[in-house]
């Protein structure tokens, strides 16, 4: 495949500018841009590869950009194993392992679970998403294990997204935190939008938790939640407060890492949460299964968060159809553990 290439010769007026800032001030690419390829050794001095962004630039030495071609933005099939819950002519209802991006993106162009779908079902999925998302009517975090339903048609497609846009579908999630939920039961109500400081989480709105009209900025959103199972004792709590509690979270809304901040913002962040999570060691005595129990947390490193139940009225039969997904083995294992304590 070919590269573009450009060269630029420094003046004397450039010498002692940092390399990344007067590149951009001769070429068409960004800072950001720039600072990217340096990176990845595609920006060279004098045919030598520039270290760093801030490198200061020398009279007289030539600078090469070399650009790599763009990445083909139409995905490809390819021949991933798939666990299959139900297929007709109209959808499939999949259920995708933690570790798997739903739809290629950056950082993730390949082994998604789209490519895994367009080789399984060939031309056979709706185009309403794009040429990135054919057949996604919802998604589901990465590191998120569980159920998803993907139309193979566009009156599918379009049939399902009402259902979600109406909040009418079942969607039914478990998951361990940290501690217990107080109250054990309830329905959490706020906005959520991009942290202003950290770019990769989402935030509780200021002041919208339980009043969603206390702003317009973000995105409104609705979980409710309940504890099934308290496992260990809280050092220092109230008698009878959990280590860690299994908690089922049925959402109404779907938000991006809705059910990580909210349960984060209870004060009960999920186990294994690398965002969210107060991720210090559990270890609280002596006792063989705390032990045990820290050292397994050590290897677990995604969000203990499933997608357990999906319910919703097939578009062309009326019927409601309702699927239902057992743990995973690496949730299944923490959970054995956790019923030691």
């Amino acid at each position: 495949m070919s590269q573009d290439l450009n060269t630029f010769i420094a003046d004397t007026d450039a010498a002692g500018l940092r390399v990344d800032r007067w590149l951009a001030s001769v070429c068409d690419l960004s800072r950001s841009r720039i600072q990217s390829l340096i990176g990845k050794n595609a920006v060279k001095a004098n045919g030598i590869a520039v270290a760093s962004p801030s490198d200061k630039v020398i009279a007289d030495q030539s600078y090469t950009i070399r650009i790599p071609p763009p990445q083909d933005p139409i995905p490809k099939g390819e021949n991933i194993p798939l666990d299959i819950h139900f297929e007709d002519n109209d959808l499939i209802v999949v259920e995708k392992p933690a570790g798997m991006t739903v739809h290629p993106a950056p950082g993730s162009p390949n082994g998604t679970l789209v490519n895994a779908l367009l080789f399984h079902a060939k031309a056979s999925l709706s185009g309403i998403g794009g040429v990135l998302r054919p057949g996604i009517v919802h998604r589901i975090d990465k590191d998120t294990s569980g159920l998803l339903v993907v139309a193979k048609n566009d009156n599918t497609h379009a049939h399902l997204s009402n259902q979600f846009a109406k909040h009418s579908v079942e969607r039914v999630y478990e998951c361990f935190v940290r501690t217990q939920p107080k109250p054990k039961e309830g329905r959490i109500e706020s906005r959520l939008a991009r942290s202003p400081h950290n770019r990769q989480k989402q935030a509780v709105v200021k002041k919208t938790w339980g009043d969603i009209t206390a702003s317009d900025h973000g995105r409104h959103a609705i979980t409710n939640y309940k504890f099934l199972q308290g496992f260990g004792t809280l050092p220092k709590a109230a008698i009878g407060t959990p280590l860690v509690s299994r908690v089922e979270c049925r959402l109404e809304t779907g938000r991006t890492h809705q059910i990580r901040v909210h349960m984060a913002h209870l004060g009960c962040p999920l186990i294994g949460d690398p965002l969210y999570g107060r991720q210090k060691a559990f270890q609280t005595s002596k006792n063989p299964a705390e032990i045990q129990l820290s050292e397994f947390l050590k290897t677990f490193k995604r969000q203990a968060l499933h997608a357990r139940s999906l319910g919703f009225i097939h578009p062309t039969t009326k019927n409601f159809m309702e699927f239902q997904s057992e743990f995973p083995t690496d949730i299944r294992t923490l959970q054995d553990m956790l019923e030691q304590l």
